[in-house]
């Protein structure tokens, strides 16, 4: 069995911060959310993956190599424009030859990751199986309709008017029937291929299209407010670790110090993480916040928020809910608000009252 792992996406709801960086690369406790993807697919006992990828390709091949450091090996497949999920199964028909495999979106975050989810299917074997969890907006997911005995009857993708609120989550598991479906597609409404359409086209043949229901958490992390849920959860189930150095301080909860980062005169509330080379001064750091390798904090206070390598907060009265790019200077402004919430993008400088 193989894995098809989708990174190819311009990730448009992240911008700013995607206009520099691949949005599977953007951390969540200071690893990029793609890591904890292929960590789950090596944990459910696969080991050849194929990674789709477009204009990030670089930024991707650096981050994740050959695969070895997750126990994989990495195939790279370049998509020439986001066309859709089925066009990723398309473009990857040569790699994927006929064996079964697992299409998982690179930007998606499932507690618990998938192996009940692989061992089920292995051992039912049917054409195709979908995950799918109630949401409280459809309209802005593929959606499934299930009939009186919880049989899929028909998928729509992005429906202006859903027929259920069960959406599908980013992980699906095909056998190589899928590929005759996928030949067969015509471009969606919005110019795409879609994957909705291929698994529709499964049923409409008479194939076996099984549902999971999943009651754990799943996150597609394509906007801030996401990516700090996904962060807070994370952070959740930290454990304190304490490698670097901590001087006249005081660390509350579970916090994690790495090695060569320095906490001097604050007041850091966990769970919470302090990246490698990191320096903060007289400054209070609070609950579900990760501050990424060699940052700045001084005389400042900062919670519920990712902060991005290199990046300083220098005498900001309060900042919480925010996702702060790489190399980011945020500094006093005359002014001074309550608490700022911000989403910047990498070498950004902003002025604020403090």
């Amino acid at each position: 069995m193989k894995a098809l792992v989708l990174a190819g996406g311009s990730g448009t709801r992240l911008r700013p911060i995607t206009h520099t960086q691949a949005k599977q690369l953007v951390p969540v406790a200071n690893k990029p959310v793609l890591f904890y993807g292929l960590e789950a697919i090596a944990s459910a006992g696969i080991k050849d993956v194929g990674i789709v990828v477009g204009d990030t390709q670089a930024e991707i091949e650096a981050a994740v190599g050959d695969g070895s450091a997750f126990g994989l090996e990495v195939t790279y497949l370049r998509q020439t424009a986001p066309l859709g999920l089925a066009h990723a199964v398309l473009i990857a028909r040569d790699y994927l030859a006929d064996d079964d495999f697992v299409m998982y979106l690179g930007d998606n975050f499932i507690v618990g990751g998938i192996d009940g989810l692989v061992k089920r299917f292995r051992a039912e074997r049917p054409s195709a199986q979908i995950m799918l969890t109630k949401v409280p907006d459809p309209r802005q997911f593929g959606v499934a309709e299930l009939d009186a005995t919880g049989r899929v009857v028909g998928l729509e993708e992005k429906p202006r008017e859903p027929k259920s609120d069960l959406a599908l989550v980013g992980v699906y598991l095909f056998t190589p029937a899928v590929h005759e479906a996928v030949a067969t597609l015509k471009p969606s409404r919005r110019g795409e291929l879609e994957i909705t359409d291929a698994i529709q086209s499964l049923i409409d043949a008479g194939h076996d299209v099984q549902p999971a229901l999943i009651s754990g958490y799943w996150k597609d992390t394509g906007n801030v407010a996401d990516m700090l849920e996904v962060n807070r959860l994370v952070l959740e189930s930290l454990e304190p670790r304490l490698d670097g150095e901590v001087k006249d301080s005081e660390l509350i909860g579970r916090v994690v110090v790495e090695a060569g980062a320095s906490v001097h005169g604050s007041r850091i509330v966990g769970p919470a993480v302090i990246g490698a080379g990191t320096v903060i001064t007289d400054s209070y750091v609070g609950p579900f916040t990760s501050v990424a390798r060699d940052c700045r904090i001084s005389h400042s206070e900062i919670e519920y928020s990712i902060l991005l390598a290199r990046s300083s907060v220098d005498g900001v009265h309060r900042i919480e809910a925010s996702l702060i790019g790489h190399d980011v200077e945020v500094t006093p402004a005359p002014r001074t608000p309550k608490a700022h919430r911000l989403v910047l993008g990498d070498h950004s400088k902003v002025q604020i009252s403090s």
